[in-house]
């Protein structure tokens, strides 16, 4: 079951994105670190309605932060659609011990049903370039990449922005 998240349970979704990063750290991809994904963040986005949560089994398994603000380093990219009626994609995770049971899935249809539900002109996400996981997850999904941007407390390497046309 997908819901809005608690604040019961930002720290549920502290501990899936640690164990993401960890994992990920394991592969030689430095996508998530210790400033980023962090608890202000997740604040922000309880705050917002904007922090939803994956139970399986009545424990916490993922998470997603579905939003309608615009951070300001999207402003530069040339997306496909107007700035006007967007969402954008943060913080997807699933805790690695449930990966590969299409979680993952489930909250990007979770996300893009509701984003169809509201009218919404197109997705919008970036993922780290030396993630190829993602890279294919969302190709396979039919997001288009765009340009690159810069997270430099994250990685040196790009990250790539991502949009769905709806």
């Amino acid at each position: 079951m997908i819901r809005l998240a608690k604040a019961s349970d930002i720290n549920n979704c502290l501990s899936i994105t640690k164990a993401c990063a960890s994992n990920m750290v394991a592969q030689n991809i430095y996508q998530w670190n210790e400033h980023y994904p962090n608890k202000k963040a997740f604040v922000n986005d309880l705050e917002r309605n904007e922090l939803y949560v994956f139970e399986n089994d009545n424990a916490i398994v993922g998470c997603i932060t579905i939003s309608t603000f615009m951070d300001a380093i999207y402003h530069p990219v040339k997306w496909l659609t107007s700035n006007a009626n967007n969402i954008y994609i943060h913080r997807l995770a699933v805790h690695p011990k449930y990966q590969g049971n299409g979680f993952a899935q489930k909250l990007m249809d979770y996300a893009e049903d509701h984003a169809k539900k509201h009218s919404f002109d197109s997705i919008r996400l970036d993922t780290f370039s030396q993630n190829k996981r993602n890279l294919k997850f969302y190709e396979a999904r039919g997001y288009r990449r765009l340009e690159d941007i810069y997270f430099p407390k994250q990685s040196a390497f790009p990250f790539y922005c991502y949009e769905l046309v709806l």
